[in-house]
């Protein structure tokens, strides 16, 4: 089995606050460590009631002084919220606090919604998106040595040379990351609609560099496990819910599970499900390694970024290690 990593929105659960959120997340990481996952990134989100990482900087910093070997990253930062330079600060400190360790997944939405955006940026002109590109080149430009005249630089991050990802859900993405040689994260955690157009177009137009010689994929994948697929799929409503309220309207904690959820849905919920979650394993050990089995055949992964939203930790905790066991990772 290729590498597996974990991707953590952080998630405040009903009853729950952001600080148990992040005791939670540190907990999940040193449990992902010893399981022998590969990385564990957090996203940035803003303005979501149930999504406690939107200092994405901040949280990465507290999970890697949790660990001690494990890469920490971002998947992602949200770049148009922030100047390259400032970003470049914040994770070439993160990179010298805990070097070789750091990565850095870089997405081109907001992370919220336009209001909270305006908020952020205080200005969304005509233009502001579409400098992504340039602004992606600034930052990895501020990571590398410095040039002789150079009269802006990135105190820390100079000569510090964080692997940069471009994050995605669209083809945008892919071939901005194939244009650039960088590794490519593709949202179908979430997004799944363009996955298999994305790849493709993520291999086919990728353009060597001095960062990949040959294309690196990784895309996202819901998986819950338990010890029966019956308790899967239980576990597994508490981020249905979250999905249907936050696509209606309703955005907020991540709420605890409820037997037969879906029986209850009519079919404009059921359709959110169908387009947001269809990248999703849901069941027993032996239904999780075939799940990860059909989808890694489906994308010719390098490497798959796993997530799971469950309102109890410790079933939390379990079901990421049901899926290390059925993807045969080694523990450490």
């Amino acid at each position: 089995m290729i590498p597996l990593s974990i991707l953590d929105l952080a998630p405040i659960v009903e009853g729950g606050d952001a600080a148990q959120a992040f005791k939670s997340s540190a907990d999940l990481a040193r449990h992902a460590e010893a399981l022998g996952y590969n990385r564990y990134w957090l996203a940035e989100h803003h303005n979501f009631p149930g999504i406690a990482s939107a200092a994405t900087a901040v949280v990465i910093g507290h999970v890697a002084a949790a660990t001690t070997t494990i890469r920490i990253g971002a998947g992602g930062v949200m770049l148009p919220n922030h100047a390259p330079l400032v970003i470049a600060e914040q994770f070439g400190t993160l990179a010298t606090l805990f070097p070789g360790r750091i990565d850095l997944g870089l997405g081109r939405a907001p992370g919220t919604d336009m209001l909270t955006a305006q908020a952020l940026r205080r200005s969304l002109a005509p233009g502001d998106a579409d400098s992504f590109p340039n602004d992606v080149a600034e930052l990895i430009r501020y990571f590398e040595p410095e040039q002789e005249g150079q009269r802006v630089r990135a105190v820390p991050g100079v000569g510090t040379k964080v692997p940069v990802w471009i994050l995605g859900s669209s083809t945008y993405g892919a071939q901005l990351a194939a244009m650039m040689g960088l590794p490519y994260a593709f949202a179908s955690h979430f997004a799944p609609a363009d996955l298999d157009h994305a790849i493709a177009v993520y291999r086919d137009r990728f353009t060597p560099s001095k960062f990949l010689d040959r294309p690196y994929v990784m895309p996202g994948l819901n998986v819950t496990a338990a010890e029966t697929d019956k308790d899967a799929r239980l576990l597994f409503s508490s981020v249905q819910q979250a999905v249907v309220n936050l696509r209606t309207g309703r955005p907020g904690k991540l709420p605890p599970p409820v037997e037969g959820y879906e029986d209850r849905l009519g079919d404009p919920e059921r359709g959110i499900l169908d387009h947001a979650l269809s990248c999703a394993v849901v069941g027993s050990p032996a239904t999780v390694k075939a799940g990860l089995e059909a989808f890694l055949a489906r994308t010719g992964a390098d490497e798959l970024m796993i997530t799971g939203q469950i309102f109890d930790h410790a079933a939390r905790l379990r079901s990421f290690e049901i899926v290390a066991q059925a993807a045969g990772l080694k523990a450490q």
